[in-house]
């Protein structure tokens, strides 16, 4: 628990890992210092009403979803590190376009071609992590995790900032350093050598993804559980404001408990997680965790403030402890259950499966949740439970109908530092 000794065991041994994680910390650094600020952004600098810029997110997002299978395809059949590098800076490209958008028009078509190149991003992302983690690529997945979230919090906290001062051109100095974030990950995964395709059986469709039925539903079950990463961004903001008698400040701390927690003690989830069947296992831990997290949250609501505020403070602690085995879970599972050679694609199909899900996430959590108070809570803590309930039996399944010898070891490939 000592978090200096923590950070430090996240910089991987000199190869290719080292340069993977910075340029992972750089990159998501810069999507920090704009996740927050890119709605106020839109609405006070560039004027559009609040609904425009939902309907365009929403359009994006509905839009964005069929570039993760082909992109991914095409890492597996021409190397995943190019087309990863070339995303970067499509990606560097569309933040440099938001400086330019002055109506609507303008606003969706270059949010749908930054959505197109973030989800293609984590296709190709997939494939090149399995590459360069090698045979123990979940417990370096559970690391960049850390790497990600630590990346995120600090570049949250630089954005605060720019909010503050709240002037135009401290907005665009923000969207200006996120692109130069893009193009020094770019540049610092250049000292990667690039990574050969994997050899793909003769036989078989080209779609692999499609006719593997046991993936499809770990992808449905998956992007279910997947709405738990709501329940903190999303959720729990509104709930302490309106329904609790919490102080509104304690949504900045529960917040920042959750990135702690998951720095400090993701890796080490991670690693008693290894196999198909636990990843099922530790899949059903993190749905009963999420059952108790969620009813807690909801008795905070009617609570003096202080009373509200430790039962917060515990369901956020309880919810993170389901976070870490719900991802530690999705690490193993989704890095073993496609084959090497598929990564990318099977990658991109998980991201739809996230996709659909984060844009039901509003509807359902505003809406419905909210809209029943505790009662919602507690329904949704359910929910997850019973989703949980279902992973170890699909997993068992995908387990059965993998080839003998998947062994994540067969793609290190070259990718040695330079």
């Amino acid at each position: 628990m000592n978090p200096i000794r923590a950070v430090s065991s996240l910089i991987p041994e000199p190869g290719p890992r080292r340069p993977y994680a910075l340029a992972t910390f750089i990159n998501t650094w810069g999507f920090g210092l704009v996740i927050v600020a890119m709605p106020l952004y839109f609405t006070r600098i560039v004027h559009l009403p609040a609904e425009q810029v939902g309907l365009g997110l929403t359009i994006a997002v509905t839009v964005g979803l069929v570039a993760g299978v082909p992109v991914g395809h095409l890492a597996d059949r021409r190397g995943p590190l190019e087309v990863v590098r070339a995303t970067l800076l499509v990606q560097c490209g569309t933040a440099l376009a938001f400086l330019f958008i002055r109506d609507f028009p303008s606003f969706v078509i270059v949010t749908i071609a930054d959505t197109l190149a973030v989800n293609a991003l984590t296709s190709a992302d997939g494939s090149l992590l399995r590459r360069v983690g090698g045979e123990d690529a979940p417990a370096f997945r559970a690391s960049i995790y850390s790497i990600t979230n630590l990346g995120l919090w600090l570049g949250t906290a630089c954005c605060g900032i720019a909010i503050q001062i709240g002037t135009p051109t401290a907005y665009r100095v923000l969207l200006v350093i996120d692109a130069l974030s893009f193009l020094v990950a770019y540049l610092i995964l250049g000292r990667l050598q690039p990574y050969d395709p994997l050899p793909k059986p003769a036989a078989g469709p080209r779609w692999g993804v499609l006719a593997d039925r046991p993936f499809v539903v770990y992808t449905a079950l998956a992007g279910a559980m997947n709405l738990q990463v709501f329940v903190i961004n999303l959720l729990l903001p509104l709930w302490v404001v309106d329904n609790t008698d919490a102080p509104r400040w304690c949504v900045a701390m529960l917040l920042l408990i959750n990135t702690i927690l998951v720095v400090l003690l993701q890796v080490r989830i991670g690693s008693r997680v290894q196999t198909i069947r636990q990843g099922g296992l530790a899949m059903r831990r993190a749905g009963v965790i999420f059952l108790f997290s969620c009813s807690v949250i909801g008795f905070a609501a009617g609570l003096p403030g202080w009373a509200a505020l430790l039962l917060l403070v515990a369901g956020v602690c309880l919810h993170t402890f389901g976070e870490l085995w719900h991802m530690a879970a999705s690490f193993v599972l989704n890095l073993s259950l496609p084959p090497a050679h598929a990564q990318g694609q099977y990658e991109g199909f998980i991201g739809i499966g996230n996709g659909i899900g984060a844009a039901a996430a509003p509807v359902l959590f505003l809406g419905f949740v909210l809209g029943l108070g505790r009662p919602g809570l507690i329904g949704l803590g359910v929910y997850f439970a019973l989703v949980g309930l279902l992973m170890p039996a699909v997993a068992s399944w995908g387990e059965r109908t993998r080839p003998v010898s998947p062994a994540l070891a067969d793609v290190k490939g070259t990718g040695e530092a330079e």
